[in-house]
């Protein structure tokens, strides 16, 4: 079985509230969507400004293998947008539950209709692919939206879509919905699934297995009000789960999910499926013990992190146990007696207690105290001096001077603040490939002069990752010795293999 994706993040996903994308971020969001493999992607608006209409028409002319999609009312001056826009296929919609109609278009049923029969004949004389949505059909009488459907799979329309538009399907519900118009239909149906009570990737998958033909779905689920089915979470969901094949490249899901959420600024949660920093990472002694030895011990099996472009991440903390602490330490070298062993055990755990996140750093800090083998010297960077550089007419620029390897080095770089500029010259330092893949701050007492608490992950280009943490009045300078800490044992480790 073959299930096509439908992407909607350029439309749906930007009436998320405070969500607007600019027509580069378009373009760019647009072509990882292309890159991914969705099928379609709904790339806005055409007839809602001249803004819209631009960007479908710029995505629409970019040669992408995705299909690109223009979303119209039923209303001539919205189609000729749409048209106007050169998107491959018009998608067009208009209310047919009761409470809508009453309250929004005003119509009888007849001339309901009538017009949607009406709109899909213009558009496939047009030559265009043509969707169709009865908005609200979860909500729409049954014989209703048979009816409508069946009017506008007559005038050859090409694929009908059946919105959950208010999130109010529940899974058993919206599968039989979906078998009944499956039996009704010839034309291949799409689900569009809101999450107002978080079922919108149940709801997607119910509508699936009972006949749906595509999907529509948002990455990192983005959109109205709660969203809707998130991309990464469904598609995982039929290739793992249910053996039913898509054309996505799983592989560039986190990364995809990466850049949506850098362009919209709305933070994924640690804990989100999938995609979220925690999607394979383990804290948990017995957890972590069973997932060094066999991954599939507590992890589904049926999907890895490489496969969406992740990682497993192994994280110290209080419920962390010795088989995990002793493995992280032998594979960074350090040779750990049992009663060495103890104390380190009970030091992470002490921390932890405190509340505090505790880093490979931390780990290997109190491992040289007990071993006694603090390696201060070893250190390949020790930085001398930064400057920084901002204000409302500067760019923020940072120099920073240092000794690389017994080596006098000095570096500058540019940002959008002063801290992302400072830790930009630190990579440039370095001279090697390292990227920074998690930064946190924290503000640990109170006051204009707080005491700021960093953390920061970073990644060398064999996607080996190191995190560190540094505290210190100055933002600027606790990022950078955060920083600083995590490359210097990343540098060591690769002098000592």
């Amino acid at each position: 079985m073959h299930v096509s994706v439908f992407d909607t993040t350029l439309r749906d996903g930007e009436q998320t509230p405070n969500v607007s994308f600019p027509i580069n971020y378009k373009i760019q969001i647009a072509k990882q969507l292309d890159k991914l493999g969705v099928d379609v992607i709904e790339a806005g608006f055409p007839a809602a400004s001249k803004g819209e209409f631009e960007v479908v028409k710029t995505i629409s002319k970019l040669g992408l293998n995705a299909k690109i999609c223009g979303l119209a009312r039923i209303v001539k001056q919205d189609i000729d947008a749409a048209l106007d826009s050169e998107a491959d296929m018009i998608h067009i919609f208009i209310s047919t539950s009761k409470i809508q109609i009453e309250h929004t278009i005003k119509k009888s049923y007849d001339e309901i209709v009538e017009m949607s029969v009406e709109a899909v004949e213009y558009i496939k004389d047009h030559g265009r692919l043509c969707m169709f949505s009865a908005m609200d059909a979860t909500r729409t009488e049954l014989e209703f939206l048979k009816r409508i459907y069946k009017a506008v799979e007559e005038a050859r329309v090409d694929i009908i879509n059946v919105p959950d538009t208010v999130g109010v399907a529940t899974p058993f519900k919206f599968y039989e919905l979906i078998k009944e118009l499956r039996e009704h239909l010839k034309v291949p149906i799409d689900v569009h699934c809101h999450n107002d009570f978080g079922l919108a990737v149940a709801n997607t998958y119910a509508g699936v297995m009972a006949g749906a033909n595509e999907v529509q779905v948002t990455v990192n689920g983005i959109g109205e009000r709660a969203g809707n089915a998130s991309l990464a979470e469904v598609v995982m969901v039929l290739h793992s789960l249910e053996g039913i094949k898509t054309n996505i490249r799983t592989e560039y899901l986190v990364e995809t999910s990466k850049l949506v959420e850098r362009f919209s600024g709305i933070k994924i949660p640690p804990n989100t499926p999938i995609v979220g920093e925690n999607a394979f990472s383990h804290e948990s002694g017995i957890h972590a013990h069973g997932v060094i030895k066999e991954a599939s011990t507590f992890e589904p099996g049926v999907i890895t992190p490489e496969m969406v472009g992740h990682r497993r991440r192994i994280v110290i903390g209080k419920h962390a146990g010795r088989y995990q602490i002793k493995k992280m330490l032998e594979d960074a070298g350090y040779a750990v007696d049992d009663e060495s062993l103890t104390k380190i055990v009970e030091k992470i755990k002490e921390l932890g207690d405190k509340g505090k996140r505790v880093t490979d750093l931390d780990l290997f800090t109190i491992a040289e105290i007990v071993l006694g083998e603090l390696r201060k010297e070893e250190r390949a960077i020790l930085v001398d001096e930064v400057t920084v550089l901002t204000g409302n007419k500067i760019t923020p620029t940072a120099v920073v001077n240092a000794k690389v390897l017994d080596e006098k080095k000095v570096t500058s770089a540019i940002g959008v603040g002063p801290v992302d500029a400072a830790l930009k010259a630190v990579a440039n330092l370095v001279g090697e490939k390292v990227k920074i893949t998690e930064f946190k701050m924290d503000a640990i007492t109170g006051g204009s002069d707080a005491l700021a608490e960093v953390y920061v992950t970073v990644e060398d280009e064999n996607k080996n990752s190191f995190t560190a943490r540094a505290a210190g009045p100055d933002i600027v300078m606790a990022s950078i010795d955060a920083v600083i800490n995590a490359v210097n044992y990343l540098m060591f480790k690769k002098r000592k293999s």
